[in-house]
């Protein structure tokens, strides 16, 4: 029997494949150039390339009213284009994202609103002083077009509103001495009193009375609302590149006094016409600017969109409460008043961006980078599942030694 070859040690094995690792290590690689001559593989490759570049550079067709996307469901007012009438214009996917230039988002704002004009219900004429909360004019504001109003409350003792949970009685007994509901209008004093009106009663409470549903009476302002008119004055400051600007326009001849918005000839008079419409309603204002161009193409561009749910019942619409204080007598008095309206919100947001050289050069790299995908598919391709992939690998792989033996350099 032929003698047992002794095996080589642990250590010797791990010596040369230690050697090889760091062997490898300073081995320098370098593409090979082989030509495929293949006609669908040749297709795809060009047709890689090209959907890379038509990313990068080719058209895209979009709908832009005043220089952005119409959203849906955006309200239409005078000189302000719909989404059904806008006209489809071209822009380019690296133009739009404007990856060449240093951008700043949120620019810093003030809002200052002024609401004009006058109205009337039954028996009363109403100026911007009463249909106007809160009057100093800011981002956020209301115009009353109802009102509900409840006079000549005092601190005193009445029926509690049938429209409260468990405020209905039919003796003293149904009611608790003390009770406090967190929805209802008073303090229960523990007795079952007729109620304002029908046959019904009602826990008696103490508080305001007599209570909002006992003696409330309607007045409708919106008669005149569609005429109103809202200034919005707006500047803008984007602090990176030291830019500021309004949307007035800078001029002494009484400009603003004969003037509405239009968005092609009265861009600079942010005078609106209300419109009668409820609920809540967003007013955006949208300050995209491309600093590389003039101060003057730096526009603001308008839009205006219910922000309330507008088909849910039980939300829709907006209203709040106030109180008007007085004394008859020495006794404090005060008269309720539920408005219902608008409520006005002033959204002001915009990006500013200027040419900077370093994101030009990432960009062109990132750009330049992506065309090799369509090499790195076709390889792959040729790999795996080309009837010759052997032949391909065994032409593309090729190992030279520079050197007659192993250790020894170049040099």
């Amino acid at each position: 029997m032929a003698a047992a070859q002794p095996k080589p040690p642990a250590g010797a094995t791990a010596r040369r494949l230690a050697r090889g690792c760091w062997s490898a290590l300073w081995d320098y690689e370098t593409p090979k150039v082989i030509v495929v001559r293949n006609r669908r593989l040749g297709v795809l490759y060009r047709a890689v390339q090209l959907l890379i570049l038509l990313y990068f550079v080719c058209p895209a067709e979009r709908t832009w009213v005043a220089g952005r996307p119409v959203p849906a469901g955006e309200l239409s007012l005078p000189g302000v284009a719909s989404g059904a009438g806008a006209a489809p214009a071209r822009r380019y996917v690296f133009i739009v994202q404007k990856s060449y230039q240093e951008s700043e988002t949120g620019p810093e704002s003030s809002i200052i609103t002024k609401v004009k004009g006058i109205t009337t219900s039954e028996h009363k004429v109403w100026d911007v002083e009463e249909y106007v909360k809160p009057p100093e004019g800011g981002s956020v504001f209301s115009i009353i077009t109802r009102v509900e109003a409840t006079h000549s409350q005092t601190q005193g003792t009445c029926p509690e509103s049938i429209r409260v949970h468990n405020a209905t009685c039919l003796s003293d007994a149904d009611c608790v001495t003390g009770e406090l509901d967190m929805l209802g209008n008073g303090l229960r004093t523990g007795r079952c009193v007729p109620y304002y009106q029908g046959p019904s009663k009602t826990c008696e409470v103490f508080g305001w009375c007599p209570v909002e549903d006992g003696a409330s009476v309607s007045q409708f302002l919106g008669t005149m609302a569609p005429n109103f008119t809202i200034l919005i004055k707006n500047s803008i400051h984007y602090p990176k590149f030291h830019f500021s600007k309004g949307n007035i326009a800078d001029r002494t001849d009484g400009y603003l006094k004969r003037c509405t918005f239009h968005e092609a000839s009265d861009l600079y008079c942010p005078i609106f016409k209300l419109g009668f419409i409820g609920g809540v309603i967003g007013v955006i204002i949208n300050w995209d600017c491309d600093l590389d161009l003039p101060a003057s193409e730096c526009n603001p561009k308008y839009s205006f969109r219910r922000l309330d749910p507008k088909h849910v019942p039980a939300s829709s619409g907006y209203n709040f409460r106030f109180a008007k204080y007085y004394k008859i007598n020495g006794t404090t008095t005060r008269t309720l008043i539920k408005a219902y309206g608008i409520r006005i919100d002033v959204i002001v947001h915009g990006q500013a961006g200027k040419f900077s050289l370093i994101p030009t050069i990432i960009n062109l790299a990132t750009a330049l980078t992506s065309v090799g995908v369509g090499s790195f598919l076709c390889d792959w391709i040729l790999l795996t599942f080309m009837n010759k992939n052997k032949v391909y690998s065994h032409k593309k792989f090729d190992k030279l030694m520079l050197c007659g033996g192993e250790g020894q350099g170049l040099w």
